[in-house]
């Protein structure tokens, strides 16, 4: 117990002294003003292959991790956004929407970076063709598990009509959706915290905080949405108009100082046992 209290103690310390606070502030602002052209790209690319609908299934498995009284307003907003004619898959726009949408990989690199005392040495335009190659495989696995997820239901339908009896297992189909969302942020955090820092970490280093910001974010989601379906008011009575894009704000703002202190919680643990953090 006094190790993990020490290891604790020692993660918020150095939270706190690098600047923990001001990086989540940045990686919230960018993951959300990088949400629209990412999901904008998905489109295009489900657009090119010829399946469209693809591209709201995919938005609707980002946004199931999401406490509904926070994605519902913003997935308004993005399906306006998605739904407004555009060109293809080979036009500027498209290219420039990757581009855009790499800002929060490197806001997360830039908070890895801090929490793991790993100055960036690599070349600026290295690290932006890595978010580049991230976010195009982002966009391939989104739209792959989409396609899964959409055919799920029909395979389900004619496992039905032959085999009745799997019926009482309908429940478990139903929460196929969020188990996917569940599995998509496991696999973000560990890709992150592997990838993304200047530092090569192993899986047994990262595994702690990975653990710690997934169970962390899981159930903050809940309480936070808790809170929201009683007092979403106040915001709307202070923000007006942009009541949704605070709740959004406030919601990333919170998950991104999770992820910040996942890192920090990691360094802690590798200086306690004498490796260099």
């Amino acid at each position: 117990m006094g190790k993990t209290k020490a290891v604790l103690i020692d993660a918020v310390d150095h939270f706190l002294a690098d600047d923990g606070w001001a990086i989540a502030s940045h990686i919230a602002l960018s993951t959300l003003t990088s949400l629209f052209p990412f999901l904008i790209f998905v489109t295009a690319l489900a657009g090119f292959l010829g399946t469209q609908s693809l591209a709201d299934e995919a938005m609707r498995l980002i946004f199931a991790a999401w406490p509904v009284e926070v994605a519902g307003p913003i997935a308004a907003e993005v399906h306006d956004v998605l739904t407004a004619p555009r060109g293809g898959l080979v036009t500027i726009g498209a290219a420039l929407a990757l581009y855009f949408s790499t800002s929060a990989i490197e806001a997360l690199r830039v908070g890895l970076n801090r929490a793991y005392a790993s100055p960036e040495t690599r070349p600026w335009w290295r690290l932006r063709l890595q978010s580049l190659a991230f976010a195009l495989l982002a966009s391939a696995a989104l739209l792959a598990l989409a396609f899964l997820v959409v055919l799920g239901p029909l395979i389900w339908a004619a496992a039905l009509r032959f085999v009745p009896r799997l019926a009482p297992l309908q429940v478990v189909v139903t929460f196929t959706r969020l188990g996917v969302a569940a599995a998509l942020l496991a696999i973000t955090l560990l890709i992150a915290h592997r990838w993304l820092p200047a530092k090569r970490l192993r899986f047994v280093d990262i595994a702690p905080g990975v653990v710690a910001t997934f169970v962390s974010s899981i159930a903050f989601g809940e309480v936070f949405g808790a809170y929201l379906s009683e007092f979403a008011r106040n915001y709307v009575s202070t923000y007006a108009g942009l009541a949704s894009v605070m709740i959004a704000l406030v919601f990333l703002y919170a998950i991104a100082a999770l992820f910040v202190f996942g890192g920090a919680l990691n360094a802690a643990i590798m200086r306690a046992r004498g490796r260099p953090a």
